[in-house]
């Protein structure tokens, strides 16, 4: 099957508009100036998410329908966006709210800026996922940035610097180059049980 259609069909700014858990949805979830939203609109192949010069624009849980089928979830993101407190503590608030009931959550992208060790919110992510029980697979973003030799080092640290909470699948990833993109859409595949490539065939299952 081809992702041939991923539509933005709700944004959510409040806890009572989360809508009910009746697909099965995969989360995206990282820093504000991680490339989430080049991210996702190469792996879909299709420009769902707009992308934008400044940092921390995505300040809802967005809610796109991918094939009528599944919930891809663009969550907000976290530790840059110049916000009040109280906007920031509404975020928190939300996102607790959405990891606390979903229960048809399969699994989340994490996504880290391969250039650099994850930062404090980075492990407050993690461990948040950790205690919940969500399974999550990290995406070391931007790798085209970063000289061969650069990313064989930056990437041992960073597996290093969370080998404390356990071993997990890292792909890394370039909406330049498109390296990474097959291993993600194989992710896809196996976690929403189908054999899933983007419409311009960016990469092949």
């Amino acid at each position: 099957m081809k992702i041939t259609s991923a539509k933005l069909i709700k944004t959510v700014y409040d806890v009572k508009d989360l809508p009910p858990s009746d697909k099965k949805e995969v989360a995206f979830a990282g820093r504000s100036n991680v490339g989430k939203s080049s991210f996702l609109n190469t792996v879909l192949g299709i420009k769902t998410a707009k992308v934008s010069s400044t940092p921390g624009k995505t300040r809802s849980i967005n809610y796109y329908l991918v094939n009528g089928k599944y919930y891809f979830v663009d969550l907000p993101g976290y530790g840059f966006a110049k916000v009040s407190k109280q906007e920031k503590e509404r975020w928190g608030i939300l996102l607790e709210e959405y990891f606390n009931n979903k229960y048809n959550l399969d699994m989340v992208f994490l996504l880290l800026d391969h250039r650099h060790l994850p930062q404090e919110l980075d492990y407050v992510m993690i461990e948040w996922l950790r205690d919940l029980g969500i399974p999550f697979i990290i995406i070391l973003t931007k790798v085209d940035k970063l000289k061969a030799s650069e990313r064989k080092k930056m990437q041992q640290q960073i597996k290093t610097s969370l080998s404390v909470y356990g071993d997990y699948i890292y792909i890394p990833f370039s909406s330049k180059t498109k390296e990474g993109v097959k291993e993600v859409l194989d992710l896809f595949s196996k976690i929403l049980g189908e054999s899933l490539n983007v419409s311009n065939n960016i990469a092949e299952i």
